[in-house]
């Protein structure tokens, strides 16, 4: 087995928690897998949402900066695009639930022999869904998309460069990506097939500014590993390559290593285990609030410096009866 597999997850930057519920259940159907806190900044959510399990490759974050209202610029350094995957058949079918709930959208382009349909979140954040053939997929039960027409996960990620050689040398020589097209100012790798999130691209922006960070962008991209021996072996050789890598931190979920790219990008290499039912019973994943053991004391204070956050109306009874 590789020592990467592909995308684990991607975190962004939210400002309402309650909009970013609303859009990401309500309308694109995802389902909140863990409600908890930034471990490393308790006084902010830390929202996740991903197919009916929580799987790797279906994961989107979100940091909810609600105090701060500091809007991010996306540009060279970042992740400036996330992509999910749909089946081709539902791409009618997402054009006519965008118009309904008034989402803004591109005519759809095709690319690499695939349709896109590209629009943005309700804070800004760059977003495609991207048809393609029915994937193996686990879909929230309850979700508002029926089943056929469902997110799969992860399509793919755009990294946004100024220069794209370093980039390009670590995503093949040291992470394991395989170039597969390229087109433009586009490039194209692959980690493997069948399974989401294996595809990112390398955009060459060389006039764009760099990218800020804040609400309506991406904090940071992670890659899945399959456990700790081999994440540790990763970690051993990116240090050895003269990266500055931290040590293994214990993300609950996950656990976690980070260090940035040529590019600027902020890189996160995360193991597929624990997964999301350490804490929380399949059935009722996303329901109540979850804190890591050293934070249970404050539990209290926590929750009263966190804004209400609900499930959308629609689904509040059905989730959690």
């Amino acid at each position: 087995m590789k020592d990467i597999l592909g995308i684990h997850h991607i975190t962004a930057i939210a400002g309402d928690p309650q909009s970013n519920i609303d859009f990401y259940v309500g309308i694109l159907g995802l389902r909140l897998v863990k409600k908890t806190v930034n471990f490393d900044d308790p006084q902010t959510f830390h929202l996740y949402y991903g197919d009916e399990a929580g799987n790797p490759g279906t994961l989107l974050t979100f940091f909810p900066w609600t105090s701060s209202g500091f809007r991010g610029q996306s540009g060279a350094g970042q992740v400036t695009t996330i992509s999910f995957s749909v089946p081709q058949a539902s791409i009618p079918f997402w054009i006519m639930r965008l118009k309904e709930y008034g989402v803004t959208f591109q005519k759809p382009l095709v690319r690499f022999d695939r349709d896109v349909l590209a629009f943005h979140d309700s804070d800004g954040l760059q977003l495609e869904l991207v048809g393609g053939p029915n994937e193996p997929s686990h879909p929230w039960a309850d979700s508002p998309v029926p089943a056929e027409y469902a997110i799969q996960g992860f399509y793919s990620a755009a990294l946004g460069m100024s220069r794209c050689d370093a980039t390009a040398n670590l995503m093949t020589e040291t992470l394991g990506f395989r170039l597969v097209e390229e087109f433009a100012n586009r490039t194209r790798y692959s980690i493997g097939d069948g399974y989401p999130g294996i595809l990112v691209d390398l955009v060459c922006l060389p006039f764009d500014n760099p990218g800020r960070t804040g609400i309506g962008t991406v904090h940071h991209i992670a890659w899945r590993t399959p456990d700790g021996k081999r994440q540790q072996r990763k970690r051993e050789e990116l240090s050895g390559l003269g990266y500055n890598v931290t040590p293994v931190i214990d993300r609950k979920y996950f656990q976690s290593i980070y260090f940035r790219e040529p590019g600027g990008v902020l890189f996160e290499i995360a193991t597929d285990p624990p997964g999301f039912t350490v804490d929380e019973a399949y059935e009722r994943l996303g329901t109540e609030l979850q804190l890591p053991k050293r934070l249970e004391p404050a539990r209290q204070r926590i929750k009263q410096a966190l804004p209400q956050i609900n499930m959308p109306a629609s689904l509040l009874l059905e989730i959690l009866s």
